[in-house]
């Protein structure tokens, strides 16, 4: 038997879950609305909160879980990559939890813990699966050998896709955050509107830079001629927005199937949230003969669920850190 206290904050989200023997017992979220104010997460506010946040939440999650502090067995904790303030909080709290209760301490990958988060239900993959891994920061295509082995096998060469979605909302002044913004519009509009250029990159890697610029100059060009162009245009913006991006990943997804010849495929990320991308992955699963996971709707978005089950299966492995880690703003995969 183990239970595993996991802290994640690696960017406005503080959040804290408990895993009991494998199952997720709690999992305490405290969203940071402030940042609404700025149109984007400010590093020095996020860091700042989480500090207000995270003892409320360790004793909210402590209270779901019907547990001690003294019943913890270990303690686990996002290390990065992400905002270092926003680390710095959960990993100084995670240390002095250990320290003062005389726990090991596991150390989790964010990303890492993204693509186990597939493991929180009921339905799991089987080793190996391909997860298309797609943040605001990362845009991955991950082999998946074991929990505790991973190999990327492409990435974006510039932006995110998640920063696309964004900088794109921004562009077309909807409130932040702007990717579920445009996933809601979308609905409502002609995704085979307007088309924007899709970039060529060889083999399995992403490029998201030149379509924004795309996007953008497409945009200048006619609001020219027409100032309320995006206001009368706005769903049908949305939506083509939407398909080129969600397509421009899912091309990419079959590459990497057909030339692993791997049929068990899953997303993960805050964008696995988007309804186009699990809409579009279900479809081409069913002409290519896939199996599917996507992961709960809470479980895309950052949360300690997924620090939780990581850190239950480095405890298992034996993969402890010591007090003499540190935060890593751009940790390693």
């Amino acid at each position: 038997m183990s239970i595993i206290l996991a802290i994640e904050s690696s960017c406005d989200e503080t959040s804290v879950s408990i895993c009991n023997n494998g199952k997720i017992t709690a999992n305490v979220i405290a969203n940071q609305t402030i940042h609404q104010n700025y149109g984007g997460v400010i590093p020095e506010l996020a860091s700042r909160v989480h500090q207000q946040n995270i003892v409320p939440a360790v004793e909210q999650a402590l209270s779901d879980s019907k547990v001690n502090k003294k019943d913890i067995d270990a303690v686990a904790f996002t290390r990065g990559p992400g905002l270092l303030g926003s680390l710095l909080v959960g990993v100084s709290f995670a240390k002095a939890f250990a320290l003062a209760q005389d726990l090991p301490l596991i150390a989790v990958n964010h990303m890492h813990a993204h693509i186990l988060a597939h493991f929180i239900g009921e339905k799991n993959p089987t080793f190996p699966f391909i997860c298309l891994t797609v943040s605001g920061g990362h845009t991955q295509l991950v082999l998946v050998k074991d929990f505790n082995s991973m190999e990327i096998i492409g990435e974006t060469i510039d932006d995110a896709a998640g920063e696309a979605f964004d900088k794109t909302a921004k562009i077309l002044d909807l409130p932040y955050p702007g990717g579920p913004m445009i996933d809601k519009f979308a609905k409502e509009g002609d995704l085979l509107k307007f088309k924007f250029a899709v970039p060529k990159i060889d083999g399995l890697n992403f490029s998201f830079s030149g379509f924004k610029t795309s996007i953008l100059y497409f945009l200048k060009s006619e609001i020219a001629k027409n100032p309320n162009f995006i206001t009368e245009n706005l769903n049908d913006l949305c939506a083509s927005v939407q398909h080129n991006i969600v397509n421009i990943l899912l091309n990419k997804l079959k590459k990497a199937a057909d030339q692993y010849n791997i049929k068990e495929i899953a997303i993960a990320g805050g964008v696995s949230a988007n309804s186009g991308l699990r809409d579009g992955l279900n479809s081409m699963a069913a002409v290519e003969g896939w199996e599917v996971y996507i992961p709960a709707f809470e479980h895309c978005t950052d949360n300690a669920a997924m620090v939780a089950i990581t850190g239950y299966y480095k405890y298992l492995a034996g993969d402890f850190v010591d007090q003499t880690i540190t935060p890593a703003a751009r940790m390693e995969f």
